[in-house]
């Protein structure tokens, strides 16, 4: 009798195989194939699950029922049948008896479960394994979470969740087959906490692939994402959320986040004093691509998000930090009202507390506030009188300084751009002798350092006192010479070079200095071979009368 039954096991599995792979062939009701394949497979899955003893008083319905489908798909392939309405009735007829044969079955298996405790489990495909392999085992994965008590489920999502991990071909295969899709949506949605973190850690995976985000929102699951973030355990809401950052980063879909609350809800985890930043880092990653949609960018202004993260830049931990930092960056950029407002409401003070040497924070955090404060600072003169009476002049020397290089690097542009936004900030770095360190960067190896360092000293030169200051040091004007070298492949851009030494020419002691230099050569040189028009109009400058006569005594020797 096992025998029997074990052969006729096989044998319908072989059928219902064939037929699958037929059925791929058919272009005529595509819609009704599709769901009778589903169907289908379905099978073939409770099949490898079960065993031929409990099944064997199933199979001789089954068979006939697959065989009967053989035969009506033998007619789609080819269009042998005699009227579509006919054809489609009688795929109508079959589709049924599958549904109730998988019902069955899924009957079978749950009470065999519930009495022995166990199943047959189907082994994960090696690497490098077929697709037919890999679609095997998934259909046995979705059969477990449909038909399986708790613990089966739990471990065939936590199983599911490892291959998409590991290989990305079983994210594919997941989202070809649309029931998987949908099944892992309600599992969202549903009263179990563990089989809803598992399938949000799936859902989280696949919403990373953007061609598959879509396929995610268009099967619903942006609601039971929110309710999850409302109400879901911590673990969930952190699958949660990172899903809908993933999601998000295409803005087509904030409107839907928006529309289920989501705005709200996520407003209300960064002002809660109890979430952490595992959780508050990519909720602020949400916020800060829904932004861009400008009407929701209202709605979060007007409740109140500035201030929320403002204080959230006071967190000792340092996603909640940077994350905070960034979002406050994207609300204000480019809206002159709500910049305005994060610096009424104290903002540059925050940013300068986190920036202040004895606070205890990560480079990558001061880099960012260093940023943030580039981009938020900078556009009015009243913003910029403003941090150089908080004592940001003495800050950004120190990261100068002392700092790793990428943030002396990200110091050298602020002070650039610090010398652009106004002459109180020229005289200010001047005064705290920024021009000394400035001059050291003109000689490094990174082309981009040089020049930022020029383009900084070009600006300040252009104020009387850091002038005189500057011509001071000998040194300084030799450097500067030096490195107009025609032959000198280190040097920084001549152009910013020869700029800084014509507004040294406005006053006596820089000109006297600058002639009498061993390296005043190089300018002439530079003239000769025309190499450049400013080091023309720099010798002019120089050849007045009171001057000619030292500029021959220099430059014929």
């Amino acid at each position: 009798m096992a025998d029997t039954a074990g052969s006729g096991h096989r044998r319908v599995m072989t059928l219902i195989s064939s037929l699958i792979s037929l059925s791929l062939s058919i272009r005529v009701f595509a819609g009704k194939w599709q769901l009778i394949r589903s169907r289908l497979e379905e099978l073939c899955s409770a099949f490898v699950a079960g065993d031929s003893a409990s099944l064997s008083s199933e199979i001789p319905a089954i068979t006939g029922t697959v065989e009967e489908c053989h035969e009506l798909a033998r007619r789609c392939l080819d269009l042998s049948y005699s009227g579509k309405l006919l054809m489609q009735s009688d795929l109508d007829v079959t589709l049924g008896k599958l549904e109730a044969h998988v019902k069955k079955l899924s009957e079978i298996f749950k009470k065999r479960v519930s009495m022995h405790g166990y199943a047959v489990v189907v082994s994960r495909p090696g690497f490098g394994a077929c697709k037919d392999d890999m679609r095997f085992y998934l259909r046995d994965l979705m059969t477990r979470m449909k038909v399986g008590d708790l613990g089966i489920r739990k471990q065939a999502l936590m199983n599911l969740h490892e291959v998409v991990v590991e290989d990305d071909k079983y994210v594919k295969l997941v989202v070809e087959a649309s029931e998987f899709v949908h099944l892992l949506v309600d599992f969202l949605g549903c009263d179990e906490v563990e089989i809803v973190e598992e399938a949000a850690n799936v859902v989280s995976v696949v919403a990373g692939f953007d061609y598959y985000k879509g396929v995610l929102v268009g099967a619903g699951v942006i609601g039971p994402l929110i309710r999850i973030l409302e109400c879901g355990s911590e673990v969930g809401k952190i699958a949660a959320v990172r899903c809908l950052c993933r999601l998000t980063e295409n803005s087509d879909n904030a409107w839907s986040v928006s529309a289920h609350g989501g705005v709200t809800v996520l407003l209300r985890i960064c002002e809660s004093g109890e979430c952490k930043g595992e959780l508050i880092g990519p909720a602020c990653g949400v916020l800060r691509n829904l932004c861009g949609v400008e009407e929701i960018k209202r709605f979060m202004v007007e409740e109140g998000v500035v201030s929320t993260f403002l204080k959230l830049v006071r967190s000792k931990d340092e996603v909640v930090q940077v994350s905070s930092i960034e979002l406050t960056q994207n609300i204000a950029s480019g809206d002159e009202l709500v910049r305005q407002m994060v610096v009424r409401e104290g903002g540059v003070r925050v940013l300068l507390r986190v920036l202040d040497p004895l606070w205890t924070c990560s480079s990558k955090t001061r880099e960012v506030v260093m940023r943030g404060i580039e981009n938020l600072c900078f556009s009015s003169t009243s913003c910029v009188s403003l941090l150089l009476s908080y004592g940001f002049v003495d800050q950004l020397m120190y990261y100068v300084r002392n700092g790793e290089v990428s943030i002396q690097e990200l110091g050298l542009k602020v002070a650039f751009r610090l010398c652009e936004a106004s002459e109180e900030a020229k005289k200010a770095l001047g005064d705290a002798g920024f021009m000394a360190e400035l001059v050291k960067f003109l000689n490094a190896e990174s082309f981009e350092v040089r020049e930022m360092a020029a383009e900084a000293l070009s600006g300040m030169v252009t104020v009387a006192k850091n002038r005189k200051r500057f011509v001071q040091d000998d040194q300084n004007i030799a450097l500067l010479l030096q490195l107009l070298d025609p032959g000198e492949g280190n040097s920084g851009n001549k152009k910013l070079l020869i700029s800084i030494l014509m507004s040294l020419t406005s006053c006596n002691s820089g000109r006297k200095k600058i002639v009498s230099s061993g390296y005043a050569k190089n300018i002439e040189r530079l003239a000769e071979a025309e190499v450049s028009s400013d080091a023309k109009r720099l010798v002019r400058k120089l050849s007045t009368n009171r001057f000619r006569s030292m500029l021959s005594g220099i430059w014929h020797s």
